[in-house]
């Protein structure tokens, strides 16, 4: 498949490169979640914002996994390279001459008969010379026979070791096969012999970046652009060997170069926005997204993480319009960030807020997100101490989804805050025999015995909750009980 910069800018801003499709090199050459609300405070960073800033898979490492392949054709460049340079490369016979010319007329109409005919008129006694087995390398590549095709180039290499332009075919066969830490060497060597062409440079920069060496990969595309500044693979591979090596004051100017040539292009403005926030740069970062949606560039990614910088920020508003303009593709991307800002939302207490981004996720509410935003709204409810109206959208969770343990654990809860224990227990039993929900329903079940004065089921359900979490609080939790029991105990 086709890889570009953009996967690896999502999962900076959120989610082993191969490669299939080569594209084009133009001019001429000659070589070659939930989340728990609990645990969320409004002070603290969007999580999309965290893995933009913090993650320990940092940017370059991102970065490796999506690396683009150049727009380059290896075999339109093989096929230019189908004639003999007399006074730069070995010599071919002859014979070898008379025989190319019967068969000249034939390499771009019928590569199989010409290759037939040159293999049934070879001299078997006679080796060819570097220069035929040159030709017939390239039309065993044309012929997709890559392994014949680099017996030829590899042998033309051996016995004519200045041979430039085999060097740069054998490059050129390792690299569209993925082999690139074998075509370093021959674009390499391809360069020393004369070779300047940029998209031997821009080959060798790829092949080196996609080794690891950065630094020289830095070097070969630059020496690519030289040759040819309007390339913009050669540009996006140094903005990526700046990212690597965290030079993001360079990669900041190459990203403000790149947008000006291609100002429609989305993922740029991604790339610069990520490159800002590697800085720290949060506000810069948010004005630039914002000028991107406003001129009508930014895509589903540029909106999603404009949304998590104003969520960033407290501007709720603001969040919410961002989310709810991502297009119709990804709209379930956008509310499920609605979805965890109204978390957040409900945790830090802006319950105003919370609720009006819940009044903008009802317009548009997928079946998907109905559970989570009916569990929401309970959540709302509950902090406001509305338990009879939080039962009610509990139980129309349930209707959709019987075994949700949230929605059983948050029944239970709005029954025990009535005091009615007797089916506040009944709900949470349901919730304890759910995976997902043991470990609450268990400490919910603790409190509910406690109160109860049953201490020795209290202690059995605070034990099942040590066995699947084992935290300090439940231990002290649970001595307490136990200093109860025992005096319980006593005093029979």
């Amino acid at each position: 498949m086709k890889l570009s910069l953009l996967p690896w800018l999502l999962a900076l801003v959120a989610s082993a490169p191969v490669m299939a499709q080569m594209p084009e090199v133009h001019g001429d050459t000659d070589t070659a979640s939930g989340l728990d609300p609990a645990e969320q405070h409004m002070g603290e960073e969007s999580p999309v914002v965290q893995k933009a800033t913090q993650d320990k898979e940092s940017l370059e490492q991102q970065l490796q996994r999506a690396t683009e392949a150049p727009k380059l054709d290896p075999q339109r460049i093989i096929n230019e390279s189908n004639s003999f340079l007399k006074e730069r490369e070995p010599k071919v016979t002859e014979e070898e001459y008379a025989l190319y010319e019967k068969v000249v007329s034939m390499l771009t109409t019928n590569v199989d008969g010409a290759l037939k005919m040159l293999e049934a008129m070879m001299n078997e006694k006679e080796p060819p010379s570097p220069a035929f087995e040159f030709i017939l390398g390239n039309l065993y590549y044309r012929a997709n026979q890559p392994e014949l095709a680099e017996k030829r180039y590899r042998s033309a290499v051996t016995r004519y070791p200045d041979f430039l332009r085999a060097w740069n075919n054998l490059g050129l066969l390792y690299y569209t096969d993925h082999r690139f830490a074998d075509a370093i060497p021959c674009f390499s060597k391809s360069i020393v012999l004369g070779g300047r062409d940029p998209a031997t440079f821009g080959l060798l920069g790829y092949c080196l970046e996609r080794e690891g060496d950065v630094v020289s990969a830095e070097m070969a595309y630059m020496q690519a652009i030289m040759g040819d500044r309007a390339n913009a693979d050669w540009k996006e591979g140094l903005l990526r060997t700046y990212l690597a090596d965290k030079q993001f004051g360079r990669a900041e100017s190459l990203c403000k170069i790149l947008i000006k040539e291609r100002p429609t292009e989305k993922y740029l403005w991604l790339a610069y926005a990520s490159v800002l926030l590697s800085q720290g740069q949060k506000i810069e970062a948010t004005v630039l997204l914002e000028t991107a949606a406003g001129t009508g560039v930014a895509g589903s990614d540029e909106l999603l993480l404009l949304g998590d910088l104003y969520a960033d920020q407290g501007l709720a508003a603001e969040a919410v319009a961002a989310y709810q303009k991502v297009p119709g593709p990804d709209r379930d991307r956008g509310e499920q960030k609605l979805i965890r800002f109204t978390q957040v939302l409900i945790a830090a207490g802006k319950l105003t807020e919370a609720e009006q981004t819940l009044d903008a996720l009802k317009t548009e509410l997928t079946p998907q997100g109905r559970p989570a935003f009916l569990q929401l709204c309970a959540d709302l409810l509950i902090a406001r101490n509305r338990w009879p109206e939080a039962r009610a959208e509990a139980e129309a969770l349930l209707k959709l989804d019987p075994l949700n343990g949230t929605a059983l654990l948050t029944l239970g809860r709005t029954y025990a805050e009535e005091h009615d224990f007797a089916h506040a227990t009944l709900a949470l039993e349901a919730a304890y025999r759910i995976p997902e929900s043991t470990y609450r329903a268990s400490l919910e079940l603790a409190g509910i015995e406690l109160r109860n004065r049953r201490y020795a089921k209290s202690v059995e359900y605070l034990e099942k909750a040590l066995s699947i979490q084992d935290t300090d609080q439940v231990e002290d939790y649970l001595a307490r009980v136990k200093t109860l029991l025992g005096q319980d105990v006593n005093s029979d």
